[in-house]
């Protein structure tokens, strides 16, 4: 996996992590900064987590799944990028994520919540070749990181109407990427 591939991997991760702090700066009347420090360690330390949580799982059945391993990334990222597209049209807003609260329990719901798509990536990081698992995670979490500390700022400043466009945008990111997957391993194209 090339770094464009990594980066573009990571930003579309990053997108659920981006709306939720959307959603906190919109909740917040004055941002500090370690509430900016605060969101990117969260979404960021969670996004580096659960690859490598999924990495390792993967890791282990590899030798089960070998022969169909590009149908399974296929699928694990297109359902992930189309859960974050039905997010992103559904009408409804979700109460909990507007909640100004920083503390423990509701920062880490928020972290395992945003998080659940990158551990079914790392488990495609197990079945993919030529993929550094240590920088991967790094990468996606400092990546993360990043978005969501801008995310907060964005929602303080401009509200949630960049919240839905985020979510698209990583929805497309991971079913392209499922998608380019698959037709490699079936040599559509190298």
């Amino acid at each position: 996996m090339s770094l464009y591939e990594l980066f573009i991997l990571a930003v579309g991760l990053s997108m659920d992590a981006f709306s939720v702090a959307v959603c906190k700066g919109l909740s917040m009347q004055k941002l500090q900064k370690k509430h900016y420090f605060l969101v990117g360690a969260w979404f960021g330390g969670f996004q580096a987590l659960m690859p490598s949580i999924g990495y390792f799982l993967g890791s282990t059945f590899k030798k089960y799944i070998d022969s169909y391993d590009h149908w399974i990334a296929f699928v694990l990222l297109t359902l992930i990028g189309a859960n974050m597209l039905r997010e992103a049209f559904s009408k409804g807003e979700q109460n909990d994520e507007k909640d100004a609260s920083f503390a423990f329990k509701a920062m880490l719901v928020l972290a395992v919540a945003t998080s659940i798509d990158a551990l079914a990536v790392g488990v495609s990081f197990a079945i993919l070749p030529q993929v550094n698992i240590t920088a991967a995670v790094l990468f996606i979490g400092v990546v993360t990181f990043v978005l969501s500390a801008v995310g907060l700022k964005v929602g303080n400043i401009f509200g949630a109407k960049y919240k839905n466009k985020a979510e698209i945008v990583g929805g497309v990111i991971l079913i392209l990427i499922g998608l380019k997957i698959l037709l490699e391993h079936l040599g559509v194209f190298g």
